[in-house]
C-alpha cells in the first residue's frame, strides 16, 4: 500500500489565511438559518478524478472550533472518484457546514484537481523508469498544497522554493565564469544541496558532467539529442549524472520523452495548468 506524503507546515496557516478572507467579521448569510438547527449534508463530485484535500477540508472544520460536525470520509486520501460519486458524508450544525463549504470545496477541488492531473500523467510513463517532476510554477500560497498534491497523483516533487536546491542556469553561469566554478562554489556554500545545472549544448553537457553536477537538465534537447546525451553519461559510469528533461513538454511528446532514459521530466502544467474538479456540498436533511 502506497503511504501519502507528509502533510507541509503551513497547512493550519493557509486554512486560517483562507477562512480569514472569507468569512471575515462573519457570515451574515447563514446567520438567517436558526442557531440550532442542525444539517445533514454530503459532497459529491461530478466528474472522475483523484481525491486529493482531505486534511485541508478537516482543518477547516477544526478552526471554526465545532467539535459537534461528524464528518465521514467514503473515499480515501488519493482514490479514484467516479463520476457522481459521493466523497463525503457530514452531520452537524447548519450554519457552521455553510460557513465551512466554501473553503472546504475550494481546497478539495484544487488539490484535486492537482492530484487528478498528476495521475494522468504518470500513468502515460508508468513503463519507463522516468519520473516525473513538478516546478515552481505554482498557485501562490498553495505551493507546498500543491506539491502535496502532485505527490498523491504519482509525481514527484522538483525542490520547493528557491532555498533548498541549487538550479545554475546561463545568468548564474556567466555571473561565475563557467560551469565548473558555478558547482564548485556552490558545494562550498551549501554543502549536501543538490546542485542542478541547465545546459543548452553538448559542449555545456560536457562541462556540467566534468563538474559532477548532481543532475543536469537538458533545456530544450530534441529527442535524438536527449538519447545522445543519456548515451553520454551512461559512458561515465560511476561518475555519471542524473538528467532531467525540460522545455517544451507536451502530453504529447511525453512518452517518447521518457523512453529517451532520462531520469525525470519537470512539467509545470501539473500545477499552473490545474483544472478545478466540479464538487458540489447538498443538504441532505435540515431540521
Amino acid at each position: 500500500m502506497s503511504t501519502n506524503p507528509p502533510l507541509p507546515d503551513d497547512l493550519k496557516l493557509i486554512v486560517s489565511q483562507a477562512l480569514t478572507e472569507d468569512i471575515g467579521s462573519g457570515d451574515i448569510t447563514a446567520s438567517l438559518i436558526d442557531s440550532d438547527a442542525t444539517a445533514h449534508a454530503s459532497i459529491i463530485c461530478r466528474e472522475d478524478a483523484v481525491l486529493c484535500g482531505q486534511p485541508w477540508a478537516e482543518e477547516v472544520l477544526h478552526q471554526l472550533g465545532v467539535s459537534a460536525v461528524n464528518l465521514e470520509w467514503l473515499l480515501a486520501e488519493g482514490s479514484d472518484i467516479v463520476a457522481n460519486q459521493s466523497i463525503a458524508r457530514f452531520t452537524g450544525p447548519a450554519r457552521t457546514l455553510l460557513s465551512a463549504e466554501r473553503c472546504m470545496l475550494n481546497f478539495l477541488q484544487t488539490l484535486s484537481g492537482t492530484a487528478t492531473l498528476s495521475r494522468a500523467y504518470a500513468r502515460l510513463v508508468a513503463h519507463t523508469s522516468c519520473q516525473l517532476l513538478d516546478t515552481r510554477k505554482t498557485i501562490p500560497g498553495l505551493r507546498t498544497a500543491q506539491k502535496y498534491a502532485v505527490a498523491i497523483g504519482g509525481c514527484g516533487n522538483h525542490r520547493m522554493g528557491l532555498y533548498d536546491a541549487f538550479l545554475i542556469k546561463e545568468n548564474h553561469i556567466s555571473a561565475c565564469g563557467s560551469i565548473s566554478r558555478a558547482v564548485n562554489k556552490a558545494r562550498v556554500l551549501a554543502p549536501g544541496k543538490p546542485v542542478e545545472v541547465e545546459v543548452e549544448s553538448f559542449a555545456e553537457l560536457g562541462e556540467a558532467l566534468d563538474a559532477r553536477a548532481d543532475i543536469i537538465m537538458l533545456d530544450n534537447f530534441s529527442i535524438a539529442d536527449m538519447r545522445e546525451a543519456v548515451q553520454r553519461n551512461i559512458d561515465r559510469g560511476e561518475g555519471r549524472s542524473r538528467l532531467e528533461a525540460s522545455g517544451g513538454i507536451t502530453r504529447q511528446r511525453l512518452v517518447e520523452i521518457a523512453e529517451t532514459g532520462v531520469d525525470y521530466i519537470s512539467i509545470g502544467a501539473l500545477t499552473k495548468d490545474v483544472k478545478a474538479i466540479d464538487l458540489s456540498m447538498r443538504f441532505d436533511r435540515l431540521k
